[in-house]
Parts: structure tokens; sequence; C-alpha cells
């Protein structure tokens, strides 16, 4: 073999070898292999199905902003979506539920409402818990009657909103009152807690036990009080897939979401805690 011959039969096995190379590295649609894609948050996972159609979310009123805020980003994460959102009381949400109203998720501010659901057939799944709340004493601004400890909220003359001791801001108030061994006739009891929320800035209570997450969005209205006591009454909130979701590849997309990273940096932002 002349030398010439030998450079020719180099350069062919080099060009073949980096075909070949080029080939293993890269994923040839008539073999179907699976190519990845951005999942909302950044990270890569194999591509997400072409999700459309409505998602409808039921979700507890001290999830009002930040739900809202969550629900853009998903949808222009999934461009074919339109997520509707029920907020109110989680213990009408249940029932709701419960009683056949057409919903994909349900995001509740307590395991005990959530487990109504579950118990009933209602979840797809194990409810997952992804934030945590606690209570504040909600004041108008300036705190005007110098409110400093739960106690003070007994005193003579003073004009209390709790929420009804049905749904989870109201069930925690029991709990947070039991602990600092406070006894108090509220003058109105509200079925969630932006109702609470609400008589503070009418003036027409002096305080509300309400969450810090919901003082904190209103803060230009409203200061906060925090007091031991409420470490004794944590809400955990759960998040489910329902059975009899209209929906369910976008409900299962949206559950996934809201356990994101970037979904945890827009609840602890507004004062929710971590699991």
């Amino acid at each position: 073999m002349t030398t010439s011959t030998r450079r020719l039969v180099v350069v062919s096995a080099a060009a073949l070898a980096l075909a070949l190379g080029a080939t293993a590295c890269g994923s040839d649609a008539k073999t179907g292999d699976a190519k990845t894609s951005a999942a909302p948050g950044g990270a890569a996972s194999p591509a997400a199905p072409a999700l459309s159609g409505e998602v409808n979310v039921f979700a507890a009123a001290s999830l009002t902003g930040t739900f809202t805020e969550l629900g853009k980003k998903f949808e222009t994460a999934y461009p074919g979506v339109k997520v509707k959102f029920n907020f109110g009381g989680s213990s009408a949400l249940a029932q709701s539920i419960n009683s056949g109203a057409p919903a994909d998720v349900f995001a509740a501010a307590s395991t005990k409402t959530m487990k109504t659901v579950s118990d009933a057939g209602g979840a797809s799944g194990e409810p997952k818990t992804f934030v945590r709340n606690t209570l504040t004493i909600a004041v108008p601004k300036g705190n005007p009657k110098h409110v400093a400890a739960l106690k003070d909220l007994a005193g003579a003359g003073f004009k209390v909103a709790l929420c009804a001791k049905e749904v989870p801001c109201g069930a925690a108030a029991v709990d947070a009152l039991k602990a600092g061994g406070v006894d108090l006739t509220p003058v109105t009891l509200e079925q969630d807690v932006k109702g609470a929320l609400t008589k503070v800035e009418l003036g027409e209570v002096d305080a509300s036990l309400v969450y810090r997450t919901d003082v904190k969005a209103d803060a230009a209205k409203i200061d906060g009080v925090d007091f031991p006591e409420a470490e004794k009454a944590v809400n955990d909130y759960p998040i489910a897939a329902l059975a009899k979701a209209p929906n369910k590849d976008g409900a299962a997309a949206f559950v996934a979401y809201i356990q994101s990273a970037e979904a945890k940096q827009v609840l602890t932002a507004a004062g929710f805690q971590t699991p």
C-alpha cells in the first residue's frame, strides 16, 4: 500500500468515527428517542404534555394573593391553559367538592379539612403539605388600643372578630386562646380569614386573629402583633388533585408546580413557612 493510499484510509476512518459520534450524541426522530424541555422552575425534564383547557382550583382564602400570582406564572409556562380560582373558607370549599362541584385541585388551610375530602374519596393520591401558616393579632394601623399580648383581647369593652371554629383560621384561634388561657367572646364569627380581617379594616372591631400572611399583604392598612401562643396553632396547608377532576393532566401539572422551587419562593416571600 502506497503512502498516499494509507493517508486516504486514515482520513476516511476518522470521518466515519466523527459521523458515528455525532449520531450517538443526538436524538433521531425516526427512533422516537425522548427529548427534554425546561419545566416550570427551570429544571430539565421529559417534554411536558401539551396541556390545554381550564384548571379549576379551589383554594383557601388566605392563598388569594399568592395563588393569583402563581396562576399567571403557570399560564405563562403552559400557554394553552387557563387557571380559574374559587377562593373561600376551606370547610365550605370541601363541602362543595364533596357535593360534586366541578373542580380539579383543592388547596386547604388545614389537614383536617383536606381529610374530609380524602375520606370521601375525592382526592387523587396522597395530599401534599406545601406550606405552613401561623396566626397574629390584626389591629388598625398604629395599634390605637396598644395591644401587646393575646390576653389584652379579653379586656372590658374590647371588640374582637374571629373566624368560625369550623374553618381552619377559627380552629387555630381556638387552640391559641386555649394555650394562652384566654377566654373571650367575639362580636362576630366570620366564614373565612378575609372576612375577619375586613372587620378590622372597616373599624368595626378592635382586633382579629388572622394569619400572618394576610396582615403582611395588607400592611398599608393593618398592623400585626405577634404572640407566643401562636406556635401552638400552626396550620399545615395540603394540596391535592381531585379524583373527579375534569382536567386531570392540568390538575397534576398545577399541583406539581405549587411544589416547585419557583412557587415556594413566591409563597415564602408572602410570609408562609416551608414544611
